[in-house]
């Protein structure tokens, strides 16, 4: 029935058909909730130039992914007004794992996506918002579950080389194994960056998965690992190149960097009946991180010592182990004369972080301890949703959403140990008219949350001092409105329009000297989004994805009112081409908005407009040729900018200034690949 078809969307979207963007692309007409909610297919994301892989996720409208620091650290994300550091408001999931990570060494919700291998994405779905029952924690500006294959068409070989030493190897297949299939997949990666000093990212990554049945009706287990090492090169003071102490490209701390690794293991399971779809997934993860960061070079071994003598280097570590699961049922049914379905789910996880410290380092030495903590973080979540069709043209969608979360931090300075404990439950409500001549309205309210850090529930005192400090709350409520519209206005063009706003009783903020996050002040964002893809014939296709919001905090204060890092306008736009013979390309322009720097809005990055460029050539169905160029105008631009107090060696006094982490100049990298 059509009404479970949405309800299964709802949980995990239902099988749309897989064709190729140039041909056709998703329709979520009398499936989707809201008008910002929606689905990247393979097709789509294959004809993308992807300098990074997670920019792969680009691709949710609105959303912009940069990166501050080495690329083997995690990306910076920006949506909807909000300078999501590196996942906090945005939740990830690949294969049913969630990516995000609470309490870590680096920052709330750290979603590393390096460990992605664009090549086996057979979609992203994507929704915005607090509206949906069955998302939680970290997921109030929106979410993204990625699903891997289970099967490809053919084995796949590939390799690319690049300029500054860039070589990536990736081989795949999906053999018959038995009754079911196996997925396998290896990818070695080197590149050194346009850095002067040479970045060296190694990275070795596998992904595992024997399947039965579909997405809907069958089952999976899947095992990933990823290990990566580098060197970084940090932002930097805009005075040290303006000086000439370095250039754009230059570092000011050659030791910083980091390594990780990420190894998983996950099951999912699903099985249709008449009126019914039944899921249940389990995963464990195995993770840890050594970030050696250095954002002010001086100014608190200055501060300390009146000299400059060992910097102001510092290590953030941490080792996790964590495991969760989750459990849905949906059933239809028939109220009277009214199609209904309900949905009901279970949701679970722990992570144990053993330990998770904060070290002064030199040249990745050690020299001192700031603090250890050894962490234990538990959270259930139940959830149920009710979507009722009133007649052909009015349906409804209500939930109601219960987490529970349990924090116990066992700290190097006993002071700041403890338990903390926190429960929250969050209605949602969507009302959908349509569809009318191909087009929906939708209507939707809901209230989210995010977790703070464990530590900050338990501290009363500063790190190495005996200053008193105050705590968090652990579950911080968010709240959110938005209308929305989907239509196909003309055959082939699909366009969604949203209005939204969303209310947070305490903003999430990157702290650029400190390098970590920290609970701020309450906010309002809101804005409005516009969609498009239009296919206009099969050989050609254009998409365009605006975005402006506005945000502020809520309080008074003589600081200001605007949030740091809080984007106003972005755009992707990008045009398709394929079957012109051998040939194929696309080009993609992206624009990211100037930002307020600082409270009073008195210092503003700059916006940067990027363009990137695929053209390829298949000498036959099994092999073909592409070349990538990246920042196609060699422009000069950051990825990220912030403002904040530092001191560079030889400096008697800090100073504010602007910190940059400039954007890559053009490059080109050439790919080969081969399927058997």
């Amino acid at each position: 029935m059509a009404l479970l078809m949405a309800g299964a969307y709802a949980q995990s979207p239902v099988e749309l058909s897989a064709v190729e963007v140039r041909a056709k692309s998703e329709n979520l007409e009398g499936i989707a909730t809201a008008g910002s909610e929606g689905v990247v297919s393979s097709q789509r994301l294959a004809a993308v130039p992807v300098l990074r892989p997670g920019e792969a996720m680009e691709m949710v409208p609105g959303l912009i992914v940069t990166q501050h620091a080495g690329d083997g650290k995690a990306n910076q994300y920006f949506l909807r007004g909000f300078n999501l550091d590196h996942g906090t408001d945005f939740a990830t999931y690949i294969g049913g794992v969630p990516v995000n990570m609470p309490t870590h060494a680096h920052g709330q919700g750290y979603t590393d996506l390096n460990f992605l291998i664009p090549e086996l994405v057979e979609r992203i779905s994507y929704r915005k918002g607090p509206y949906f029952a069955e998302e939680g924690d970290f997921s109030s500006a929106g979410a993204a579950r990625i699903d891997y294959f289970r099967q490809l068409d053919k084995s796949l070989a590939q390799l690319t080389l690049g300029q500054n030493g860039y070589v990536r190897s990736l081989l795949a297949g999906s053999p018959q194994a038995g009754p079911g299939k196996l997925l396998y997949a290896m990818e070695l990666f080197h590149n050194d960056g346009p850095w002067q000093v040479d970045e060296h990212y190694r990275k070795l990554n596998g992904v595992l998965r024997y399947s039965q049945g579909s997405r809907n009706d069958g089952w999976s287990v899947t095992g990933m690992a990823y290990n990566g090492k580098w060197t970084s090169t940090d932002q930097i003071a805009q005075r040290a190149i303006d000086s000439g102490q370095v250039n754009r490209f230059g570092s000011l701390d050659s030791t910083t960097g980091g390594k990780t690794f990420r190894y998983s293991l996950s099951g999912e399971w699903a099985a249709r009946g008449q009126n019914s779809q039944t899921r249940a997934n389990a995963w464990v993860l195995r993770s840890g991180l050594d970030l050696w960061s250095n954002f002010t070079y001086c100014l608190d071994d200055f501060n300390n010592t009146g000299t400059c003598n060992s910097g102001d280097q510092f290590l953030q570590s941490e080792r996790r182990t964590a495991g969760g699961f989750s459990t849905s049922h949906q059933q239809g049914a028939r109220w009277g004369s009214f199609d209904v379905v309900n949905s009901i789910g279970l949701q679970g996880r722990q992570d144990w972080i053993r330990p998770v410290g904060l070290y002064k380092t030199q040249a990745r030495e050690t020299l001192s301890t700031t603090r250890v903590d050894r962490v234990t973080q538990r959270s259930l979540s139940l959830w149920a949703q009710n979507e009722l069709r009133w007649t052909d043209w009015v349906r409804t969608i209500t939930g109601l959403r219960g987490d529970a979360y349990d924090f116990n931090v066992d700290a190097s300075q006993a002071a700041n140990s403890g338990s903390a404990s926190d429960q929250m439950v969050t209605p949602k409500f969507s009302l959908v008219f349509g569809p009318w001549k191909r087009t929906e309205l939708y209507l939707n309210y809901g209230h989210g949350f995010h977790s703070n850090d464990a530590r900050g529930t338990t501290i009363t005192q500063e790190p190495g001092t005996t200053n008193a400090v105050d705590r968090v709350k652990p579950l911080v409520r968010t709240r959110g409105y938005e209308m929305g519209l989907r239509s196909e206005i003309l055959p082939g063009w699909q366009s969604t329009l949203a209005a939204w706003q969303l209310e947070a009783a305490s903003e999430l903020l990157f702290v650029g000297d400190a390098g970590t996050t920290e609970a701020s002040r309450p906010s309002r964002h809101y804005g409005v989004e516009w969609t498009n893809l239009y296919v206009l014939n099969d050989w050609l296709a254009l998409d365009a994805d605006l975005a402006w919001s506005h945000a502020r905090f809520r309080d008074s204060s003589a600081d200001g009112d605007h949030i740091p890092g809080a984007v106003t306008s972005t755009a992707n736009l990008g045009v398709t081409v394929d079957r012109i013979g051998p040939w194929f390309g696309a080009v993609r322009f992206r624009y990211f908005g100037p930002r307020p720097l600082i409270e009073d809005n008195s210092v503003r990055s700059k916006p940067s407009a990027l363009t990137n460029l695929r053209v390829g050539y298949r000498f036959d169905k099994q092999a073909l040729l592409a070349l990538d160029v990246y920042n196609l105008f060699d422009r000069k631009a950051n990825d990220i900018e912030y403002w904040y107090e530092s001191q560079l060696p030889g400096e008697t006094a800090a100073q504010y200034d602007r910190h940059i982490h400039p954007t890559e100049p053009r490059s080109l990298r050439l790919t080969l690949q081969y399927r058997f």
